[in-house]
């Protein structure tokens, strides 16, 4: 089996701010003139044995999707070996318009470059267009130290267990920057209501002493293989504002299906120190009352599996039973009286009274619609020829962009700096024929 690896980068012009938009904040923002952590991620790639195609999405705000795509480009260049595919905004815009020829619904903000549910949906598009049978998914903040990773990523994927139970995804673990899976989680009073990393501790040191391969309580994301049985016809949620990776084994519980746990399956994950911790927990909030009231939603719905969270223990059953809402709201209050973050979590807990309420309320039944649409938008992609020929030949204009081609090379469709969508009609021509 061969997969492709695809790793999701998110550059930003300057810097989020807080709250501007509830779905495209994330934990770990490359700005547009900081090197960033893609080039190291690369370069521990360079000794995996049998990799094949890396996709990297390239998520940025606007109007810096352009300049992103070329700062990525350039880091993609230095690591001639590796077999890279850049996917930016010029390259959605390819995947929409041979989707509109397909005659496939309107899938703007489900597949898209903002949103980490949205991102990843593109991934799984992009892989089903070129024909792979699986997926790898990595963060660009992680360091792969195991020649044999691949290998290792593909264990069991798509085999039958011996009660005759398909693994059609799996996930590995993580070890931060101290050499341990476990959680830096701190044990404090201000902590009292809100203990996820003890809980997580204790889930992951009993499935590291278990077999090698047993059924998930969570998901890395960046630790994430996919079999193309699982992705044809499952979806992330892209109204998920983080944890869109322990989103989608629930979601896959919910459809008949499951994620599995390989605790021989390891990288490093190596993220930048956060900008805001009181802000991380801000989005967390909005997570947590979306999952929780998706959850109680997916309930009226016959055709699904019930998800309850006493299945989900110690975690992260807790985190989605009732009472859910005043224990984020106290948590907050009392990090903000210590913690250096005041104002954050102040309005961490202003959220979890109001805003992530409605949110919830108002999107939780969005995924089950669009659930609907993504089989069948799938099966009408997959190895689509005409839309993966022009990824590629867009592909090439970019790196021959990157490379500071001029004259008759460059004008043999080369994308301009400056992005304009009108300058892809020769693309376009070519999808029609």
């Amino acid at each position: 089996m061969q997969p492709v690896v695809i790793i999701p980068t998110f550059i930003a012009g300057r810097r989020h701010r807080a709250g501007s938009n509830t779905i495209a904040t994330y934990d770990h923002v490359t700005p547009l003139n900081d090197p960033g952590e893609l080039g190291r991620c690369l370069a521990s790639l360079e000794k995996v044995r049998g990799l094949g195609l890396i996709v990297v999405l390239v998520a940025a705000e606007s109007p810096f999707e352009a300049q992103a795509a070329e700062k990525v480009q350039a880091v993609v260049d230095q690591h001639p070996s590796l077999n890279v595919l850049v996917i930016g905004a010029a390259e959605l815009a390819l995947v929409r318009q041979r989707m509109e020829q397909l005659k496939i619904g309107k899938l703007g903000r489900e597949v898209a470059l903002s949103g980490y549910g949205a991102v990843r949906n593109l991934g799984l598009v992009v892989a089903n267009v070129f024909g792979f049978d699986a997926v790898v998914f990595l963060d660009d903040d992680e360091v792969v130290d195991d020649p044999d990773f691949l290998k290792h990523a593909m264990y069991g994927l798509g085999k039958l267990t011996k009660k005759g139970i398909p693994i059609l995804a799996k996930t590995g673990y993580y070890l931060n920057d101290e050499g341990s899976y476990l959680s830096k989680w701190e044990d404090a009073w201000y902590n009292r209501f809100w203990q996820q990393g003890r809980a997580f501790n204790e889930w992951i040191s009993k499935a590291m002493k278990g077999p090698r391969l047993s059924r998930s309580n969570h998901v890395c994301g960046g630790c994430l293989a996919v079999h193309k049985e699982a992705f044809r016809r499952q979806a992330f949620d892209p109204w998920i504002t983080r944890g869109e990776d322990l989103d989608y084994m629930l979601d896959l519980r919910m459809y008949g299906s499951d994620i599995w746990f390989d605790n021989e399956w390891v990288l490093r994950h190596l993220p930048p120190k956060s900008s805001s911790e009181g802000d991380r927990f801000r989005q967390d909030i909005f997570r947590w009352i979306y999952e929780y009231r998706k959850l109680e939603y997916s309930r009226a719905l016959i055709d699904l599996q019930q998800v309850k969270p006493k299945s989900l223990e110690p975690y992260p059953g807790p985190f989605l039973e009732p009472g859910l809402t005043r224990r984020i709201r106290v948590t907050a209050f009392l990090r903000s009286l210590v913690l250096p973050d005041k104002k954050a979590y102040r309005r961490a807990a202003k959220a979890a009274r109001k805003e992530a309420q409605t949110y919830a309320e108002r999107n939780c039944a969005k995924y089950f619609e669009f659930q609907y649409a993504w089989p069948e938008a799938m099966a009408r992609l997959e190895g689509d020829e005409a839309l993966s020929e022009a990824l590629l030949r867009s592909a090439l204009h970019n790196a021959a962009v990157a490379d500071g081609a001029e004259g008759p090379a460059a004008a043999d469709g080369a994308r301009p700096a400056s992005f304009d969508p009108g300058m892809t009609s020769e693309i376009r021509l070519n999808i029609a024929e």
